[in-house]
């Protein structure tokens, strides 16, 4: 019987639950540890599985010296994001990094040293991208269908949707609805024309509804986070790419994502914004339609929706598992997702100094 790969999850809050039932859904995984820094949270994770024999611990450096691990999840929030890969890195392990990549550019800088130094990978954790919608519509942006696209627009947002919990303070989440689902709503049509590079953003971030008592009764002493940004990035290759998101508004979505090329048009409506957590890139989509001439006439042709039950989570775990098998390559690199984080990180810097700013890559 072939032996099974033992799994390690860093942070075992809301979002190590979907970790934990990926990897369960494996017959050749096993979950056999898990570290929280709040004492006992790690051991009532197991608990919930009914996994008496998984060791918790409160130190993520403690469970990586002291476990044998084959490979980790880190399921943290994104200010521990880059400390607590780094540390899976230099134990010899390859990591299933949760979204956003971490906060700054600084830390980003930091994961991708230390995976050059492990020989270990990171692979970034975009579900959307397992929708068999999604991998439309990147068959559709690539094909050439479209010509030489030069205008992009990303939609979505949600009207009301601001999470609370260590979401919405910057010395635990850094960033707010930007690393939440705007990251998404940046991967979707980044990865679709093939994540070209960034070079300079001119952004405004908002936080009208999160500090707001009337909206945000619970939470809005703690919030300090954006909670609705625009942006318009200059990439390469001559593509202008406009950007916006929400947590909260009034207005049920800021529109579609939509390609513009000199021989056709694409439009991506979102999924669900008549629903007031609808409209964010985080799942699948909703009506596609591509626009184009037809023997000199205008027509509008709409691109079939694939319904489908697969599991998103479930492909991005198992996605990682057969990665570590084979020793990499990631399923979503660091080399993309990098791009990613920069124009993250450029929006809040343009929007922090009131002009555009040119977005700088670091050389690892």
């Amino acid at each position: 019987m072939e032996k099974k790969l033992r799994i390690g999850i860093i942070g075992t809050g809301g979002i190590a639950h979907a970790h934990m039932r990926a990897y369960r859904l494996l017959d050749d995984v096993e979950v056999v540890a898990g570290a929280d820094i709040v004492p006992g949270k790690a051991r009532e994770f197991f608990d919930e599985f009914d996994m008496p024999k998984a060791e918790a611990f409160e130190s993520a450096r403690e469970m990586l010296r002291s476990t044998e691990l084959d490979a980790v999840s880190v399921c943290t929030y994104n200010q521990t994001h880059a400390e607590c890969t780094v540390a899976a890195l230099e134990a010899g392990l390859p990591v299933l990094l949760e979204k956003p990549m971490c906060v700054t550019m600084d830390q980003a800088a930091e994961i991708l040293r230390a995976e050059k130094k492990s020989g270990k990978f990171v692979s970034v954790g975009f579900q959307p991208r397992y929708d068999p919608n999604s991998k439309k519509i990147k068959e559709i942006v690539s094909s050439g269908v479209l010509g030489n696209i030069y205008y992009v627009q990303t939609g979505g947002g949600r009207r009301r949707g601001i999470p609370g919990r260590t979401f919405i303070e910057k010395k635990t989440a850094g960033v707010g609805a930007l690393a939440d689902i705007g990251c998404y709503g940046l991967d979707m049509p980044l990865n679709a024309l093939g994540y070209p590079k960034p070079l300079t953003v001119s952004a405004s971030a908002f936080n009208k509804f999160g500090t707001s008592p009337e909206y945000n009764p619970v939470d809005y002493k703690r919030f300090d986070v954006d909670d609705f940004s625009v942006a318009l990035i200059r990439l390469e290759g001559g593509i202008t790419l406009d950007f916006r998101m929400s947590w909260a508004m009034h207005m049920d979505t800021t529109g579609a994502t939509f390609f513009l090329g000199d021989k056709a048009g694409f439009k991506v409506m979102p999924a669900n914004p008549e629903k007031l957590w609808g409209g964010a890139w985080d799942g699948t989509v909703g009506p596609m339609t591509l626009y184009h001439d037809s023997f000199g006439i205008p027509t509008e042709t709409p691109i079939p929706y694939i319904t489908h039950n697969v599991n998103l989570f479930g492909e991005k775990v198992k996605a990682f598992v057969e990665a570590v098998k084979t020793g990499g390559p990631a399923p979503i690199p660091t080399s993309e997702i990098i791009y990613n984080q920069a124009i993250l990180s450029g929006i809040l810097e343009s929007s922090e100094s009131g002009h555009e700013v040119e977005i700088v890559i670091p050389k690892i």
